[in-house]
Parts: C-alpha cells; structure tokens; sequence
C-alpha cells in the first residue's frame, strides 16, 4: 500500500500537470514531456552540486543557519545560495533538452516545457520534505510550494519563447535579453518568495500572501493567454518578440514595438 504521505507530496504534482497539459490545443509530445519532467529530478542533483561548491568558496553565504543570519545575510543567501541555484538548475536542463527541439513552434510549448522541468524538481523536493513533516507540510507545500514551482515555471518558458520569437526575426540584441530575463525573472520571483518566508516576520509575511496572490493570478494569466493561440513561431510578425504579444502588422498593438 502506498503511503498516504506519499500520495500526499505528488497529488498537487499531478493535478497542476494534468491542467498545463490540458489547456494545450496541439498537445505535445508525452515522451518528451515525461522526459523533461524526469529531467527536473536530475536538475536536483545539479543543484546540490553547485550548493557545496558554494559552500567551500562562500561558507559564510551557505553553511550558516539562514535563522541566525541578518536581513541583509538572509537577502544575499536566498536570492543567490537557494533562488538562482535552482533556478539555473531547471533554467540549464529546460534549455538542452526543448529550446531548440524540433517540437517546440509556439510559445506555449516551451511554458508546458519549464513547467514540466520545474514539477519535476518539486515533486522529489517535495517527497523528502512531505516524508519528515507530514500531514500539515503536505498541505502547506501542496498550496505554496508547487504552484509557486509552477509560476516560476511559466515565467521561465515565457521568457524562453520570446528569445525564440527574436532568434527567428534575428534580433540577437532583443534574444540576449529574453535568454537573461528566462532566468533572472524566476530566480527573483523565487528569492522573493523565499526572503518572505524565512524572515519570519509578520510583515514579510503579509507581503508573502499579497505577492503569492499577485504571483498565481499572471501567471495564471500568461497560461490562459498563450495556451489559446495556435501560430506558430516560426512565421514572421506572429508575436512581438517585446511582450510576446500576437501581432498582425508592423506594430504590437500591447506593447507599440516596431516588428522587422
């Protein structure tokens, strides 16, 4: 019999997967998306290679109880020690396994893709924490944890469909700094998240709910958005390679960028 912990820790795995699959129009591929997935427990393993190699040349920034650091300590030990880690663990696996897949024509595939990457990292995070703290920790992880997993995920894919919309019309100016932004806007949405939580402060824990809320609402926004449109990437004025979004002249209609 299963354990009912077990059940517990990737129930919100699967039911967060199930939606992002569903919503897709043209679905993709399930051995690339089991493929990617497993590719997030592997992004684990990356993740704690670069965490001890942080803490033999930064022992002060990683060996340290984030309890007993300062705000200042604990905002340079999350945003960089845990937030961008694991991020460019995901960020890193996502990109050599779909950027340039043959299957990936439309934004929202790549967005399928980082989510995919990062509920693979958070369903085995997610097993270890759920196996000590139970019950209470399911639920605390199951609600902030993995949609919080999934919100960096689709922010990560976004960015990443971007730099394709731009990689396609050649602007490798616009492609470099959406290849940035795939990165930096998840690790800092994730710091964030985590600076909130661990302060242990009331006030940082209502700024917590108020960003958690915010976060949730456009990301879920993003996923509605891109899943509902079915162009493909690789033909010319599609998407604004500024905002990503559907265009059908010269100009972006959102954003007032000038389409080459």
């Amino acid at each position: 019999m299963l354990n009912i912990n077990f059940i517990l820790a990737i129930l919100p795995v699967i039911l967060i997967a199930i939606y992002i699959y569903k919503k897709d129009n043209n679905k993709e591929p399930a051995k690339l998306l089991v493929k990617l997935f497993f590719s997030g427990l592997i992004s684990i393993i990356i993740t704690l290679v670069i965490t001890v190699l942080l803490s033999l040349f930064i022992p002060s920034l990683m060996s340290a109880n984030p309890k007993n650091m300062n705000l200042i300590q604990l905002l340079f030990h999350v945003f960089i020690g845990v937030a961008l880690v694991e991020e460019f663990s995901k960020w890193i696996m996502t990109y050599l396994i779909s950027y340039n897949n043959e299957e990936f024509d439309e934004i929202y595939d790549i967005i399928i893709y980082s989510v995919f990457v990062s509920l693979g990292f958070a369903c085995l995070e997610n097993i270890l924490y759920v196996s000590t703290g139970g019950l209470s920790t399911a639920i605390g992880r199951g609600l902030l944890s993995i949609p919080g997993h999934t919100c960096f995920g689709v922010f990560m894919g976004y960015y990443f469909g971007l730099a394709k919309v731009c990689e396609i019309k050649k602007n490798e100016e616009l492609k470099k700094k959406n290849m940035i932004l795939s990165l930096a806007v998840p690790a800092i949405l994730h710091g964030i998240y985590d600076y909130c939580l661990f302060t242990g402060k009331v006030i940082f824990v209502l700024l917590f709910l108020a960003f958690i809320v915010f976060m949730y609402m456009y990301a879920n926004k993003k996923i509605k958005q891109y899943a509902s449109v079915t162009r493909k990437i690789k033909y010319k004025n599609n998407y604004c390679p500024n905002c990503g979004t559907v265009v059908n002249n010269n100009y972006c209609p959102n954003c007032g960028h000038k389409n080459d």
